[in-house]
């Protein structure tokens, strides 16, 4: 599961969910090519400052659950993870280069999003809403009494 990472100077929890589909929505993903394709993220984590927390194939999209750092932008982590990824499963099984003629395995587009670790949306929004409420009305209560 994901894990506190303590910097220098901060301490985040990064989460992101992608989803890449694979050129042309071809059904490349088999046993084999997701085999390889968990090796090559490993290979990739030691790498980078990125840890995989889950990966689930489908025949013709991958989905990817994985904790980052601050440093690394999502369109900087999507074509790391694009690029990486794609010429290793070109090189490790050259079937699939074959079923996408031009040889290119992702599809331009992805779908991105963060995750939460502590809560939904509809929480976190009402946490910030409240922040300072203490404050506000001792401050509204002091202009009270002055006036």
């Amino acid at each position: 599961m994901s894990e506190y990472i303590h910097k220098s100077h901060n301490v985040t929890v990064l989460l992101y969910h992608f989803v890449f589909p694979a050129k042309y929505r071809r059904a490349v993903f088999d046993e084999e090519v997701d085999v390889e394709l968990r090796d090559v993220c490993l290979e990739i984590e030691k790498r980078y400052e990125m840890k995989f927390l889950e990966i689930g194939t489908d025949k013709d999209h991958v989905h990817f659950l994985l904790q980052s750092v601050p440093m690394y932008s999502v369109t900087r982590l999507v074509r790391l993870l694009k690029s990486l990824t794609a010429r290793e499963i070109s090189r490790r099984c050259p079937h699939v280069k074959k079923q996408l003629w031009g040889g290119e395995v992702w599809s331009d587009g992805y779908f991105a999003t963060t995750v939460g670790k502590h809560g939904d949306e509809q929480m976190i929004a009402k946490y910030v809403k409240g922040q300072g409420e203490t404050y506000k009305k001792l401050h509204e209560d002091r202009q009270l009494v002055m006036f």
